[in-house]
């Protein structure tokens, strides 16, 4: 089997970054933070769009944030997060695009990945 490494994260790297995201719940928080772009949200607001609050909430964003897929920053009294790591969620998703028909005698080429 022909093997394509990808140059920025390790095979346990990206499990430990999927298994933050094996949560419904995480799931639905990193996807609402993309859709927000980078100015990010407040937790409140994050919290209003995901229907998640309080110590639920943190929990989720301390391991998405210790998984490297958000970033959370202070400004003034409220934490704002400051939206999805997109240059992780990126490296993330190229992980298995680059995998992407890597054992196929003959790639489909008007497939894009691969």
């Amino acid at each position: 089997m022909k093997m394509i490494d990808s140059p920025t994260l390790t095979l346990e790297t990206a499990a430990s970054k999927f298994a933050a995201l094996g949560s419904e719940q995480r799931l639905q928080v990193l996807h609402t933070m993309v859709r927000a772009g980078p100015d990010g949200l407040s937790i409140g607001e994050l919290g209003e769009r995901t229907g998640i609050t309080g110590s639920t909430l943190t929990h989720h964003l301390k391991i998405l944030s210790a998984a490297g897929l958000v970033k959370q920053e202070k400004k003034g009294r409220s934490t704002i997060c400051a939206g999805a790591d997109y240059a992780e969620v990126e490296a993330l998703s190229e992980y298995l695009l680059r995998q992407c028909c890597a054992d196929c005698d003959q790639p489909d080429k008007d497939h894009r990945h691969g």
